[in-house]
Parts: structure tokens; C-alpha cells; sequence
């Protein structure tokens, strides 16, 4: 029985050994062959120089590198993609994923769960505002979406083969991967543990880079935005129904004293400022129709020392 250890790096250079200690550490008992599958992400520090000169002393260690930055979502695929694993995990290198929950989660995989996931139940060292954003966020896409996404739940779980074969199916490329391990269903069930903060280095994820992740999340897994859009529209046009009716009444019964302007002027910017919402709405979807239509692969390989190649064109 084998277990794959997907691990996304980014500039990580002063993780990975510490981290490949510590899960080699806490996971001595796992009765399983662990593999660990690296994706390096077009870092521009010595962390592919770090994992060559690692894999070169241990054969339990692969790698493939990208040709440049494609973000998480594409390293996560490309990991899962590698694997070949009975069962498989995904990792952070910073360990704010306690390694030693893959004990726990083995035994839980052998109750009969098809995948074991990990959820934080506090997000202490964390900057308020991240928090507090991250909190609505999983309040409003929970209440917006039919695929239920746990709040506080992390990329850190255990599936077995199965599950992640049907996750390699999802070959979109408008990638929201807590949206689609909840997609895909099956036998879950979700641990908690206290957030821990990174043991070296800083993270690569500003606020704004999970702004727009969140965007991404509300996008790829809800309808309702384009929904909001035309209801907006229906809003306007039977306000300005009812505003007409109330100017030709106000006319007739007292007159017209010619004023008016500053009505007018809130009027236009109003409904301007939503058909502008609107419009950016909807154009956000074309937009993600768009990148689906041209068929770009979700990353391209630059080096690898995994035999099994893979062809980068259909990839996508």
C-alpha cells in the first residue's frame, strides 16, 4: 500500500527539508510506502536546486518544475496528476498541516470514509481582516452554491485512488479545488484542529491574491451573480415605472416648477453605476467561458525525474 505526499511549493527553500523530517517523524507507524511528489511552482529561490539535490539521495522523493508561475490550482492538479498512490494527500510545505494527523486519518480511511479532511477551528496568528473576510466568505458561498464548502476546511486530507481519480476528471481550468473535493461527493469527514502559523519564511498569499481566489469560488460554483444582475435589471425598470408615473401625477395636481436637476442627476449615476454592475457580472462569466473555449493546458512541465511523462498539449 502506497501513499503520495503532494506538496505545492513556491519559493520554499527554507521549508522543505525541515518539513520532509518532520512528516518522516510523525508518520514512522503509517503502515504505508510514502512517496513525495513536489511541484515547484516557477520559484525563483534554490528550492528546485534543494529538491534535486534531495531526490538524488532519496528515491522516495519527485519533482517536476514548472516553466513558470501557474498558481496553486494548477500545481495541485498537476500533483494529483503524478501521483499513483493507493492513497493520496496534499500538503503545505510551511507545516500549519499537522503531519501527524495522517495517523489519525488512515484510521478513520479504514472505518470506510473515502476521504479524510482537515479543518481549522480558529485562525489565531492570522490578521484580523483576512479572517473576518474569510469567515463571510464561506458564510455567503455556502448560502449562494448547492456544492457546500466547510468553513475552515484546508487542501490537507487523505483520499483514497478513487476519489482522486474522479477529481482528475474536473479538467476545467477555472480551478476552485475546495469547490470541486466537495463536488465530487463521497464518504467525508472533516477533523479539527487549532491553527498553527508557518514555521520559516512568509506566505505567498496576500489579501488581495485571496480576493480574488474568493472571487474564483463565487464564479466557478454559483449562478446566482448572473441572477442578481437580471433581477437588478427588473428592480431599475419598474422604478422607473413607478418614478414616472409619480413626475406626470406631481405634474398634474401641482404643476411643474422646473425643478428637478438634482433628481435627475441621482437617477442617471444610479442606474448607470448598476448596468455597469451588471455588465461587469456577466462579463465575468464570459470571461471564464473565454479561457475554457481556448483549451490552454493548466500548466506546462520544464523538468521532471518522474518516468511517467506527461504531454503538456493536452493538458487543459
Amino acid at each position: 500500500m502506497k501513499l503520495s505526499i503532494v506538496v505545492p511549493v513556491y519559493n520554499e527553500e527554507e521549508s522543505i527539508e525541515l518539513f520532509i523530517k518532520e512528516v518522516d517523524d510523525k508518520t514512522e507507524k503509517l503502515p504505508l510506502d510514502k512517496t513525495f511528489y513536489f511541484v515547484n511552482d516557477g520559484s525563483t529561490d534554490r528550492t528546485l536546486m534543494m529538491i534535486k539535490e534531495l531526490s538524488e539521495k532519496r528515491m522516495d522523493i519527485k519533482y517536476i518544475s514548472f516553466s513558470r508561475n501557474f498558481g496553486k490550482e494548477a500545481a495541485l492538479l498537476a500533483g494529483l496528476e503524478v501521483s499513483d498512490g493507493n492513497f493520496v494527500t496534499i500538503m503545505d510545505v510551511d507545516l500549519q498541516d499537522p503531519p501527524e494527523m495522517l495517523n489519525e486519518m488512515f484510521i478513520k480511511i479504514n472505518e470506510g470514509y473515502d476521504v479524510v479532511g482537515t479543518r481549522r477551528i480558529n485562525r489565531e496568528g492570522e490578521p484580523y481582516i483576512r479572517s473576518f473576510f474569510s469567515t463571510l466568505f464561506y458564510k455567503i458561498i455556502n448560502r449562494i452554491s448547492k456544492t457546500k464548502i466547510v468553513d475552515g476546511a484546508r487542501d490537507y486530507r487523505l483520499m483514497t485512488r478513487q476519489v482522486v481519480n474522479s477529481i482528475l476528471r474536473l479538467q476545467e481550468n477555472n480551478r476552485f479545488s475546495k469547490g470541486l473535493f466537495s463536488w465530487v461527493g463521497y464518504k467525508v469527514l472533516y477533523l479539527d484542529y487549532t491553527n498553527r502559523e508557518r514555521t520559516t519564511g512568509q506566505t505567498s498569499w496576500s489579501f488581495w491574491s485571496l480576493l480574488r481566489y474568493s472571487v474564483d469560488g463565487f464564479i466557478n460554483f454559483s449562478e446566482l451573480p448572473l441572477n442578481i444582475a437580471t433581477f437588478i435589471g427588473i428592480l431599475c425598470f419598474f422604478s422607473s415605472i413607478i418614478l414616472s408615473l409619480f413626475y406626470i401625477l406631481k405634474t398634474i395636481i401641482w404643476g411643474d416648477d422646473v425643478q428637478g436637476f438634482p433628481t435627475l442627476v441621482v437617477l442617471i449615476l444610479m442606474l448607470g453605476g448598476l448596468q455597469l454592475l451588471a455588465s461587469g457580472i456577466i462579463g465575468k462569466y464570459l470571461s471564464k467561458t473565454f479561457i475554457e473555449v481556448k483549451k490552454r493546458p493548466n500548466y506546462i512541465i520544464k523538468e521532471s525525474n518522474i518516468e511517467r511523462r506527461f504531454d503538456c498539449e493536452q493538458k487543459g
